[in-house]
């Protein structure tokens, strides 16, 4: 899952993407309301962290357009501790949560996870399955049938990804976008090396699940009735 992270305070926002990574979660930066309204519109986050107080464009007037325009992403106001008015204006305008700053890691991540359930999310302690396949994206492993491999992160994002939309087609571009980001350089061919590597795993597993190739399209997963090399 990608989440962005709009805030102007430089330490507060590279602690705040450590936190997300170490449980997992793909994070982006941005610094100002303008790039944070800009990020939000490519619409591949799954969760958006927005400052209320931001240079160029405040928290609650980046929720009011995203609004406005029909963006639906979950969306938690990081508040001054006290400003009852900044945190009544922002549910008001569509926000999904707030949190009043100083917070706890715990508290934070607790309510990244609620507004992603309330999304209808699987969540990665939940676990996600399809097929004889089981993902525990928290521990990085893929289980068949009682035995397991590690995945390496991106093996896993990408797993994730195509379990969570499971029987519909995912675009290379949709899978670049969401695993590297909008704005990245990545080349189609990441994609298959990742792709390939995935399929490696499950053939390895005796999975009956493969990710199938739909030629100038992108990737499915199917359940076969026999286990089949990719």
């Amino acid at each position: 899952m990608r989440i962005l992270i709009a805030e102007d305070e430089m330490h507060l926002a590279e602690a705040l993407s450590q936190i997300l990574k170490k449980q997992h979660y793909s994070a982006d930066v941005v610094h100002d309301g303008q790039a944070a309204y800009d990020y939000a519109l490519s619409g591949i986050y799954d969760l958006l962290l927005l400052d209320i107080m931001m240079p160029k464009m405040d928290g609650i007037a980046v929720l009011k357009k995203l609004r406005s325009e029909g963006v639906p992403t979950p969306v938690i106001l990081l508040t001054a501790k006290g400003e009852i008015s900044d945190k009544v204006a922002g549910l008001d305008h569509g926000a999904d949560d707030y949190i009043a700053k100083p917070f706890s890691t715990e508290e934070l991540l607790a309510r990244i996870r609620a507004a992603l359930r309330r999304k209808g999310e699987v969540l990665p302690e939940e676990g996600l399955t399809y097929g004889d396949i089981e993902l525990n994206t928290s521990q990085l492993k893929v289980t068949v049938k009682g035995k397991e491999l590690k995945l390496n992160l991106k093996e896993c994002e990408l797993l994730e990804l195509l379990l969570t939309r499971k029987q519909a087609v995912t675009s290379k571009e949709q899978i670049i976008e969401k695993l590297w980001g909008f704005d990245s350089d990545v080349e189609y061919n990441n994609v298959e090396v990742y792709i390939s590597f995935l399929r490696k795993k499950l053939t390895f597993l005796q999975s009956s699940v493969r990710i199938t190739t739909i030629r100038g399209v992108g990737y499915v997963m199917e359940v076969t009735d026999a286990c089949s090399k990719s």
